[in-house]
């Protein structure tokens, strides 16, 4: 009888490629993130590749010296395709393919494809699609109609893939379609906003980098179910959850999507309407890595992003989390927070400082009230109690004294 042998889908093996600029010294530090990004992507990194320059090659990215370093790496490794670290134009691409005689991809391609491979819902893949054809339109100048080494992802997926032989009309129709198709799902998320507006339910904005838990901390605080995985980019697609605190102050929390360093412009322009969830909200939960060594720069980049934005004059609670991945007692500090906790989100550690964090920063949002309420007025005992805090109240023959916390829009209307 013949050997049954299982057959196992062969991982792409790749090669990263970066150029580092005298005034950059994190070069380094962005491969390894590229290296995860390739992992998310299904891809095998064999091979790390820097070259120290001035600027960056006009014509081939990287130099003839490295070119030839790369291509015999290539042949050694047996890998297939080779990506960089910065996006290319389409000259860059075309030549150093003609070079190494292999696939090349840029970094906005490779979180491109990622993306596409983690819209689950009717927004997020519109955003995915438009980012892609962005991007595929910004390719097309001087490149004819040789237009097949634009399909070039790691497994090449997603909506914005299901036709590589494309012309510039077609292309830009499509763009036009779901830019209205967009501007739908904005309206829809503007009525939400409008309601949640009426509704004084403070909202809570998690944002971190990708993979500092955010999902983790959602689903802890909420049992929201979202996917928590050890990967980048592991939720796309915002999820909200109510929370009630300790006081009996109900929350609205939201997550959304994690920032990285060089998130193409195309897709911080499609994802525009789910990132500013951040500029809507009362409150930023801003969620930080503390087990990993470039936790600083990863939050310069979320404060970078944010104010690309606009997100501005927000209250800001730190969290640093992961604590139970650090060995020693650590001093980390968030000078643009009002408050920090030190948490771990998969043990619970913390968990509690941070929950009276945020009523702390809700009450000093609050105004204190004594007052007699008329019965006829009792009504406004429920709007108290719903959205303040009661401290007492006590039946009188005039009418209903009350002692309460309560948010600014809620006593602008008793």
């Amino acid at each position: 009888m013949a050997e049954l042998h299982e057959i196992k889908e062969t991982e792409e093996k790749i090669i990263l490629v970066g150029v580092a600029l005298q005034d950059k010294d994190d070069t380094e530090e962005s491969l390894d993130e590229l290296e995860e990004l390739a992992k998310t992507a299904g891809a095998v990194t064999v091979a790390k590749v820097i070259q120290n320059r001035d600027k960056v090659h006009p014509g081939t990215y990287i130099g003839k010296g490295k070119i030839a370093e790369v291509k015999e790496l290539l042949n050694e490794l047996s890998a297939t395709t080779v990506v960089c670290d910065d996006e290319l134009s389409p000259a860059q691409i075309k030549n150093l393919e003609l070079e190494l005689e292999t696939k090349v991809i840029d970094r906005t391609v490779m979180i491109l494809d990622i993306f596409a491979s983690r819209a689950s819902t009717r927004e997020g893949k519109i955003q995915v699609e438009l980012a892609q054809l962005k991007y595929r339109a910004s390719r097309l100048v001087g490149l004819g109609k040789s237009l097949s080494r634009l399909g070039g992802g790691i497994g090449t997926r997603g909506p914005g893939e299901k036709k590589l032989e494309v012309d510039r009309r077609l292309i830009r129709d499509r763009i036009s379609q779901l830019n209205k198709e967009l501007e739908d799902v904005k309206q829809a998320r503007e009525t939400t906003r409008k309601q949640r507006s009426k509704n004084p339910v403070p909202v809570v904005a998690i944002v971190g980098y990708t993979n500092a838990g955010k999902s983790t901390l959602l689903n802890t605080l909420t049992d929201a179910g979202v996917l928590e995985e050890d990967k980048l980019f592991a939720t796309l697609d915002p999820t909200t959850r109510n929370l009630v605190l300790e006081s009996g102050q109900q929350i609205l929390i939201t997550d959304t999507v994690g920032f990285i360093r060089k998130l193409p412009h195309h897709l911080i322009d499609a994802f525009r309407s789910t990132l500013e969830e951040a500029k809507y909200s009362d409150i930023i939960l801003h969620v930080v890595d503390s087990s990993n060594e470039t936790a600083y720069n990863q939050m310069h980049i979320v404060y970078e992003t944010l104010d690309n934005l606009g997100v501005k004059d927000k209250l800001i609670i730190t969290a640093f989390n992961k604590q139970d991945k650090l060995e020693a007692e650590q001093i980390i500090r968030d000078f643009h927070a009002d408050k920090t906790v030190k948490i771990s989100a998969k043990t619970g550690k913390g968990l509690k400082e941070l929950l009276d964090s945020l009523e702390s920063v809700l009450q000093e949002r609050k105004v204190y009230i004594e007052r007699v309420f008329s019965y006829q007025e009792a009504a406004k005992l429920q709007l108290i109690r719903k959205y303040g805090q009661l401290i007492e109240e006590e039946y009188r023959e005039d009418g209903i004294f009350v002692k309460a916390y309560v948010p600014k829009e809620v006593y602008l209307g008793l």
